[in-house]
């Protein structure tokens, strides 16, 4: 809405249905209905509006200068609308903060660029100030047309904002500014004032009542793009223009001649900042150029300056006083070749070594395949008088390794891998798992002294020495129903147990609820830390620990986008947006491609109960791709949170959220009081893995 003005055809007016009938039985009134283009175009927004507000009423908007009549959406959908595009560059919040501002413009030539860029992010009230009126030569800066000289610029000004966007509020003060009282009326209520002004008097006056008035000034001028931020808000005693003009009153400054007024000016701008034409200009100022030149670029590139200052200003972060150039040439001087990014390496898969022919070294060998979280290997091996002892190692821990579970899990792993290896060349002795003396946990020892050969356990070392992790897409193939039993009879084999999902209810179910924990991992700053940590790409130093980003099978554009993924500030914001669903989009694609998702089960929730669950993952995982079928091991946050506390620990922010999707997937698989899970398999029928992760050498760990 625009107020004021020296004409009552400047301004727009919003009428009734009854004087929108009659301006419509008009000939010469050009009508255009927009309202239900708008309607449609704001139901197809993200997230859907709510009904209160498609439901709110048009508005019949009435602009005399263009006897034009616009059907709208009312005000609240009108804004939604326009401004979707903002989000979430400015959240809903920081909106409502501007749409509640009122800002305060003097002058109207680049600060017409100013009102406009303001008006356009969304800033809801603007007063504007200036008393001259559109000249030809105006038109090399200010956006406005032939149809509009001789029109006073405050005037030109909300009639373009009013032609963008009806509900923002435009005062106009045609008359300019010339006096404290006047001054001190136009700040009135204001939360910024834009000085934009001609008037070196005027520009002390503005600043001497602002600092009076607790407010904050910003002023851009046009050459090398300077811009000037005085915080009077925040320091009541700052000198007026940063003190560059001395001490000089406004009331000193309008008694001066011109030629003492300009010397003020050029200490304002510094003269040896000053760009070299522009400095060259001012000599020839009332010679061979009538004023200070201006290019329409310089002018928008200020509006656009002003707007980027009023929204850190009024939202944050903190805006100091000062000044900087935003200077286009000199940055255009510094122009430099990108840094080209290197075309994502396709996975090469090189053969597997041949396992070693020792014993002792084939068990070693074996026992270093196992997998782990992370591929973090969180075990220490000591063997000493052909015992092997498999030891959890505290310093290679994770947040979401509670009481260190997860290191059991690949404890057990390691350890079955060992066995199958000592069966296989006939060393088995003993097997134990007591509490170690050095650190205070569960250790797995293995005699290699022995002569069991454990037939079907040594019939499975080559299948050992063949188990990988495949991230390959699925083609959700069901497994036959033999297969799905061996796995049954391998985790019970281990003293453990397993729920296999196969309905494809189930397993869209079960993708839901670990998307959503992806999305929790992703937006929660330590566990983000961490999954990215264990991301090894290409070249890294230590390429034997962490996952091989090639091994997870993603698209080159995905590959990508792990490059946005990897930022903590990137998650920071989506999570303060309550943002970030498509997070988890990778994690249920995976799970759905599957034909089944495995669950192994710990037969307790006592540590060695998890190492026990660690070797019947590794037997189910063997046994699963000796018949060809793919298993890529899923372990969400919640996996080894035995009660709410645990789950509530990893994130303060989703503990709620977390602690019920670990009830919903407990509940999905039917995990009861006093089992825990080892790890969830994703089981199906997919390509080849491009590639294995690569293991620490045992005399390294």
């Amino acid at each position: 809405m625009v107020t004021g003005g020296d004409e009552s055809s400047a301004v727009h007016q919003f009428v009734t249905d009854t004087e929108a009938e009659a301006l419509r039985a008009d000939p010469t009134v050009l009508v255009s209905d927009l309202y239900r283009n708008q309607l449609t175009e704001l139901h197809r927004l993200l997230p859907p509006p709510d009904d209160d507000l498609i439901r709110e009423p048009g508005r019949w908007v009435w602009y005399p200068w263009r006897r034009g009549l616009l059907h709208v959406l009312g005000p609240r959908g009108f804004r939604r609308l326009r401004l979707d595009r903002n989000r979430h560059k400015i959240t809903e919040q920081e909106a409502a903060v501007l749409d509640s501002a009122i800002v305060g413009i003097v002058g109207a030539s680049v600060g017409h660029t100013v009102a406009l860029a303001l008006a356009i992010e969304g800033v809801g009230h603007l007063r504007i100030a200036d008393f001259d009126v559109i000249e030809t030569t105006n038109l090399n800066r200010l956006p406005v047309s032939l149809f509009e000289l001789g029109i006073n610029k405050t005037v030109a000004t909300a009639r373009r904002i009013g032609e963008l966007d009806p509900y923002v509020q435009v005062e106009c003060l045609p008359s300019g500014l010339r006096d404290a009282d006047q001054v001190d009326t136009f700040l009135a209520g204001l939360d910024l004032v834009v000085d934009e002004c001609d008037s070196l008097d005027v520009k002390v006056l503005l600043r001497e009542r602002a600092r009076s008035a607790g407010l904050p000034v910003l002023m851009e001028t046009s050459d090398r793009g300077i811009l000037d931020v005085e915080r009077y808000d925040l320091e009541p005693q700052r000198p007026v223009l940063h003190g560059l003009v001395g001490a000089i009153t406004s009331a000193e400054l309008a008694g001066l001649p011109p030629v003492d007024k300009a010397a003020y000016a050029l200490r304002l701008v510094d003269p040896s900042q000053v760009s070299t034409r522009m400095a060259a200009s001012a000599i020839e100022i009332a010679q061979t150029v009538s004023s200070w030149p201006q290019l329409g670029g310089d002018v928008f590139l200020g509006g656009a300056t002003v707007a980027a200052a009023t929204r850190r200003l009024l939202l944050g972060p903190e805006l100091h006083s000062g000044r900087v150039r935003v200077d286009l040439d000199g940055l255009l001087n510094t122009i430099s070749s990108p840094a080209v990014p290197a075309t994502p390496a396709v996975g090469h898969r090189a053969p597997d070594p041949a396992p070693p022919s020792d014993p002792i070294a084939a068990v070693l060998n074996a026992l270093q395949r196992a997998p782990s979280a992370g591929n973090a290997q969180p075990w220490s091996v000591d063997l000493t008088d052909h015992r092997l002892t498999i030891r959890i190692d505290p310093d290679r821990t994770s947040l979401t390794d509670i009481a260190h579970r997860g290191s059991a899990v690949a404890v057990g792993a390691a350890l079955f891998n060992a066995r199958a290896a000592a069966a296989a060349h006939g060393i088995l002795g003993p097997v134990t798992i007591a509490t170690d003396a050095e650190t205070g946990l569960p250790a797995a020892t293995v005699c290699l002294d022995g002569a069991d050969h454990a037939p079907a356990l040594a019939q499975l070392y080559p299948r050992v020495l063949a188990r990988e992790t495949n991230r390959h897409l699925g083609d959700r193939e069901p497994i036959s129903g033999r297969i799905l039993t061996d796995l049954a009879d391998a985790a019970e084999a281990e003293g453990a147990g397993i729920r296999i999902l196969t309905d494809r209810s189930d397993i869209d179910s079960a993708a839901t609820i670990l998307a959503a924990a992806e999305r929790v991992r992703f937006l929660t700053d330590p566990l983000h830390r961490q999954m990215i940590s264990e991301l090894r790409w290409p070249g890294d130093p230590d390429p034997d620990r962490g996952i091989d980003v090639l091994g997870l099978e993603l698209a080159p554009i995905d590959l990508q986008m792990l490059d946005v993924l990897r930022r903590p500030d990137v998650m920071h914001t989506l999570s303060e947006l309550g943002a970030g669903q498509a997070l988890g989009a990778g994690a249920a694609m995976r799970i759905r491609s599957g034909s089944a998702i495995a669950v192994v089960t710990t037969p307790g929730t006592d540590l060695a109960d998890y190492i026990r669950g660690g070797q019947a993952v590794e037997r189910v995982w063997t046994i699963a791709n000796a018949y060809g079928i793919s298993a890529d091991p899923t372990a969400p946050p919640f996996i080894y949170a035995v009660d709410d506390a645990e789950t509530s620990c990893m994130t303060e922010r989703f503990a709620a959220e977390l602690t019920s999707l670990r009830t919903r997937f407990h509940r999905l698989v039917g995990l009861g009081p006093g089992r825990g899970a080892a790890l969830i398999l994703r089981l199906g029928h997919a390509a080849a893995p491009s590639t294995r992760s690569r293991r620490t050498e045992l005399a390294n760990t």
